[in-house]
């Protein structure tokens, strides 16, 4: 990456500029700028046109390929599997693995056992140009861990209502165990941990699973943090979830439409709005949760008022942010694939997760997913500065790994 390419990154991500000041096709200020960048250090004119950061060679298909996060079918990845190719053609940006196969339940889908874990996750990244393909998983303890016992992995790491009632010692230990198991089979992503507040006992997605860390949002990012940096500690990045908040929800978004106006609190963006001042967060996850007191048309993951208003530019996080799976009843119910897409794009998500997991009759290829982007954006209903933009977060966060 040359030098002129991460002073940029690096304002976009440190400087602490909102998506207004990107918002033109030249930077406001005429000052200069130093950024560090590890031992890197590099200046820039602030008037200096977006465009002269991206790598203008890059086929339109990789950029938005790059902005991808699909899962697959399969418990292997050679060079000629289709999930190869589409790493490899459109430079996909990562890809989601999980045990259960939605089509056959008495297969895996990807996870059947620590040697073919591992196998899988060398053969993907073999597939990749620069070995920094995004693979990740679920893992954040309790019923929700994608490496299970059975497959030989520890698989009893502790809910986290558990894990708050634990010293620190003790907190710590877990997660680096955690983290250092998902590093020894290659996974470098975990869309961990939940910084849900709970604050409603009727909740059954994260109340009654015992997601959260409890109604304390001081609290909560006592223990996401020790989190966070026990992944980092072992190479993995980490992603906070569900912006602006689902621990006052009654319904599940996996399932259909959620309204929690009547219900949300505003301290649920208090563990977003400490996490972000102290730089804690590698990538923030958002919610399909709609809620009419944020915006009054669309669910959160949809919303530019909810990811570029408020997570950017109220709260100044200009790192990556990736939708929850798009294919979830609260989004695939109610909006096409297009219009998904467009509206995704628009809001300032610069990952866009389709799982092909919760629905057989909704998976969809990354080829329909690539061609789709391109056309909006044939049609001007997607900005190419938006995925310009989103294609830098994502350089920048794989710098981390």
């Amino acid at each position: 990456m040359g030098k002129k390419y991460i002073a940029l990154s690096l304002i976009l991500i440190l400087g602490g500029c909102s998506t207004n000041d990107l918002s033109t096709e030249k930077l406001d200020r005429t000052k200069k700028t130093k950024v560090k960048h590890q031992t890197e250090v590099a200046f820039i004119e602030e008037t200096t046109p977006v465009e002269n950061f991206i790598e203008e060679e890059v086929p339109v298909e990789e950029k938005i390929g790059s902005m991808l996060m699909v899962g697959f079918m399969g418990t292997s990845a050679p060079a000629g599997s289709q999930i190869c190719q589409d790493i490899r053609d459109y430079n996909l940006g990562g890809v989601i693995l999980f045990d259960v196969n939605p089509v056959n339940h008495s297969q895996p889908k990807n996870i059947s056992s620590r040697p073919q874990l591992a196998q899988l996750t060398t053969q993907l990244q073999a597939c990749s140009r620069d070995g920094k393909l995004l693979i990740s998983v679920d893992q954040e303890g309790g019923r929700v861990q994608r490496l299970k016992r059975k497959y030989g992995f520890y698989g009893k790491f502790p809910k986290a209502r558990d894990v708050s009632k634990m010293n620190d010692i003790q907190v710590r230990t877990h997660y680096f165990n955690m983290a250092r198991e998902l590093n020894s089979v290659g996974i470098n992503y975990n869309l961990a941990p939940v910084v849900d507040l709970a604050i409603n006992k009727k909740n059954r997605v994260i109340y009654k699973l015992g997601r959260s860390f409890g109604s304390n949002p001081e609290d909560v990012v006592k223990y996401s943090t020790i989190f966070i940096n026990a992944m980092r500690e072992n190479g993995i990045l980490s992603s906070v979830k569900h912006f602006p908040g689902h621990g006052s929800s009654l319904g599940d978004t996996h399932k259909g439409f959620v309204d929690v106006t009547n219900l949300w609190q505003e301290k649920e963006l208090e563990p977003y709005r400490m996490l972000t001042e102290q730089g804690v967060m590698d990538t923030v996850m958002v919610a399909h949760v709609f809620n009419k007191r944020l915006d009054d048309k669309y669910p959160a993951t949809l919303s530019s008022k909810v990811v570029k208003g408020l997570l950017r530019d109220r709260f100044g996080f200009d790192g990556v942010v990736i939708t929850d799976d798009l294919q979830m009843g609260a989004i695939n119910n109610k909006y096409g694939l297009r219009n998904t897409l467009k509206l995704a794009i628009g809001a300032g998500n610069d990952l866009l997760l389709f799982g092909n997991q919760l629905s057989v009759k909704s998976m969809v290829s990354t080829k329909r997913l690539v061609e789709t982007v391109k056309s909006l954006l044939e049609s001007g209903e997607v900005d190419m500065a938006d995925i310009d933009r989103s294609n830098i977060r994502l350089k920048v966060l794989k710098e981390k790994i």
